[in-house]
């Protein structure tokens, strides 16, 4: 009987193994992960569940019951030491050996730490990629604390409205001269900016921290690269991920940005696998990885029909969404290579969007609390259609009349 087993049991590997499954696979199937409870939904982690707006049981991506139910053999708390690509065979760290005709990696990302010689080790230090980490932190977010978030991209930012929203008093530093920078234009970063700004937060761009030390009155002092010096009650590292490569790069597989992958979903080694945050991919005559929820659910879908051989090319629909405060931050496509944003004015206060091309093709949009005009931008992008740029700055003209441009996005 054929076995596959799949390593990493977070959004791309729940996915593949429930596709598997309604695919027809009728072979033995294991969905093995390193965290102690089922698959689960992360984008909350930083949002809902901090603000004790979602219970535990509702970050579960499926009922327990659903893995035994489809044959599923889900191991948790449980993690591969090795991966032996000629005998196709796992060693896990408990010393079992684990045997599989086919193996999928769905391993995901890591969290960027702060080094040791930083503070890291400290206590009170907190990253924000898991459920044990969102549960460790929880305790910090109470009215009168003080946090310093480091890093200005998606997760800091939400950890900082969280934050702000509790109560607590938070300064974010940002190395680059602006948040947001590399995945969002000077529109969008300014836009976020201020509404940081408007809940007291105290964004510090061109900033870093230097050094973390523990003060004689038991709170945490950062000393910052501008000089100033600031206490705290504790630290929220939001510097970014490294896709978790390790055990398929110790075992020979091929790595590019994350582990490389054809446009089917095949590593450089027969019969082993890899969807979501772990892997690069063939897109648009480049190489991308994508750290999202779409595409971890639609890449590992169509690696699974790739398994069983009923595979297509895959190709990518990229989209992407962040929740601050009120506002709900929506972006299609993506922006790399953009030359000019065009603003659009959204139809009821507090909504924009910022439309980005490259010459006449329109690359991406990001709509705050403007959903008609992320929908808009989203299924122009798909279909490969560019609207005219002038027309897109007038709010007078209805989105769904703008007109076209010849040609296609890039």
């Amino acid at each position: 009987m054929t076995h596959i087993a799949v390593i990493g049991a977070g959004q791309a590997g729940s996915a593949l193994a429930a596709k598997l499954r309604s695919l027809g696979f009728d072979g033995r199937l294991s969905l093995i992960g390193a965290e102690p409870v089922p698959p689960y939904q992360r984008p909350p982690l930083s949002k809902k569940y901090m603000l004790g707006a979602l219970e535990t049981e509702r970050l579960f991506l499926r009922p327990e019951t659903f893995y035994a139910e489809q044959g599923i053999e889900l191991i948790t708390g449980a993690r591969v030491a090795a991966l032996d690509p000629q005998a196709m065979s796992l060693r896990m760290e408990d010393g079992a050996q684990i045997a599989a005709d086919m193996i999928a990696l769905t391993t995901g990302a890591d969290p960027i730490r702060l080094p040791d010689d930083v503070g890291g080790q400290l206590g009170n230090v907190y990253t924000m990629r898991s459920l044990a980490d969102a549960d460790a932190a929880a305790h910090e977010f109470r009215p009168g604390r003080r946090a310093l978030i480091v890093g200005g991209g998606y997760i800091g930012l939400e950890a900082a409205a969280v934050a702000a929203q509790q109560g607590v008093a938070v300064t974010l530093v940002e190395m680059a001269p602006r948040i947001l920078a590399r995945v969002a234009c000077d529109e969008t970063a300014g836009w976020i900016n201020a509404m940081h700004t408007s809940h007291g937060v105290d964004i510090r761009e061109t900033c870093g921290l230097e050094m973390l030390s523990r003060a004689p009155e038991g709170h945490l002092s950062a000393r910052l690269t501008t000089g100033a010096e600031i206490g705290v009650d504790f630290v929220i590292c939001g510097i970014g991920v490294r896709p978790a490569t390790a055990l398929a790069e110790a075992a020979g597989i091929e790595i590019d940005n994350g582990i490389k992958a054809d446009e089917q979903g095949r590593s450089s080694h027969d019969n082993i696998f890899a969807a979501g945050d772990c892997a690069s991919f063939p897109w648009k005559g480049r190489r991308i990885r994508l750290e999202s929820v779409p595409n971890a659910i639609d890449q590992a879908e169509a690696t699974a029909a790739t398994m069983l051989g009923q595979g297509a090319p895959y190709m990518a629909r990229p989209w992407f969404w962040s929740d601050q405060y009120e506002t709900k931050l929506q972006i299609a496509g993506l922006n790399t290579g953009y030359d000019r944003v065009v603003i659009r004015p959204g139809d009821r206060p507090g909504s924009q969007s910022h439309w980005y091309f490259r010459g006449a093709d329109l690359l991406a949009v990001d709509a705050m609390n403007d959903p008609r005009a992320y929908m808009t931008g989203k299924r122009l992008i798909e279909a490969g259609q560019s609207p005219v740029a002038g027309a897109v700055a007038d709010p007078t003209l209805p989105l769904k009349a703008l007109p076209l441009t010849p040609g296609r996005a890039a």
